[in-house]
């Protein structure tokens, strides 16, 4: 069974330390080549987060998307996913889809070429904000909880005119309703659980829950051990409460897994890294039909990025 992840953060490592070897760095890596070929992972989302020592300049943006053409892309089993062709042509023939995501605006300082440019290098995705604020929006710990600025408005418009697929995981309770009611495409939380289960302000409510769903978006649940349970250790089935809740709220069509592999440090018992997706896959087919887990690890993803991805590439032409 193949398996579609929205989120890991191995390009920050390599971006902090470029002699990581991607291909087998088991010790300070979660997600290597090795283990995505081990756990049969189809696509996977690489972003481009900025740690705070690389100040959010867009350079270092740069930097890390040079590293993920030289050293993700250069592996022949692994091929770029731009368009909707792209994703079918990895489907089947068996390749490993790469996507490129951007997690946080910071960087791109307000200017709108900046975003072109990341569309034209395969950036496909954006998440609007990490935890605190920026110059396009609150992010979901700014104590002020604001929504977005005039700027951050006109990037919405943007994105959604280029066909760049936006992300709420992280962005403020207001932010998002705003997003709502001004995108007139859907959108994605990638690494996002429901609060009713586990209450943080990381996870959805079951309002925002309930709105991706009817706007026909996804939400990958991540595998960050506070937002899955508050008592520590966290075990697998503690993930069935909130695949179960959103169920429940009519999103079984509407749910992934965006596992935030190399973003954390502390790990749910069993699922330590990419390679261990064969055990969350075991314990969902005792719980579930075998339709279900195929949706949950991996067509709910594929059919929402079938939908929203750009047909076909053509260089400086938009959706």
């Amino acid at each position: 069974m193949k398996i579609f992840d929205a989120h890991c953060d191995v390009l920050s490592k390599l971006l902090e330390d470029p002699r990581l070897d991607f291909i087998q760095e088991k010790d300070r890596l979660d997600v290597t080549l090795e283990r995505m070929l081990e756990s049969k992972i189809g696509f996977q989302n690489f972003a481009v987060y900025l740690p705070a020592s690389f100040a959010g300049e867009f350079r270092h943006v740069l930097q890390c998307i040079d590293l993920f053409y030289e050293r993700i892309l250069s592996n022949r089993q692994i091929h770029l996913i731009q368009t909707q062709d792209d994703l079918r042509h990895a489907h089947n023939q068996g390749q490993i889809g790469a996507l490129l995501s951007l997690e946080g605006v910071d960087a791109l300082q307000g200017n709108i070429t900046y975003l072109r440019i990341l569309y034209y290098l395969g950036v496909r995705s954006i998440g609007i904000t990490w935890n605190y604020a920026n110059w396009a929006a609150d992010g979901v710990l700014e104590q002020r909880q604001g929504g977005f600025t005039a700027q951050g408005m006109n990037l919405i418009t943007e994105c959604n005119r280029l066909g760049m697929i936006l992300d709420v995981s992280h962005l403020s309770e207001k932010a998002f309703w705003e997003l709502l009611s001004r995108s007139d495409k859907p959108f994605i939380a990638s690494h996002s659980n429901s609060s009713r289960i586990c209450p943080k302000l990381r996870n959805l409510n079951d309002d925002q829950i309930t709105s991706i769903i009817r706007t026909g978006g996804v939400i990958g649940l991540t595998f960050v051990p506070p937002f899955v349970h508050a008592e520590e250790p966290v075990t697998m089935d503690r993930l069935l409460s909130h695949i179960d809740h959103i169920c429940s709220l009519g999103g079984s069509r509407s749910i992934g897994f965006g596992s935030d592999f190399d973003g954390i440090k502390e790990k749910i018992a069993g699922l330590e890294h990419a390679g261990k997706y064969h055990q969350l896959i075991e314990l969902l087919q005792k719980n579930y039909s075998e339709e279900d887990v195929e949706h949950f690890i991996y067509k709910n993803w594929y059919h929402f990025y079938m939908d929203n991805l750009p047909s076909h590439h053509r260089i400086g032409e938009r959706e």
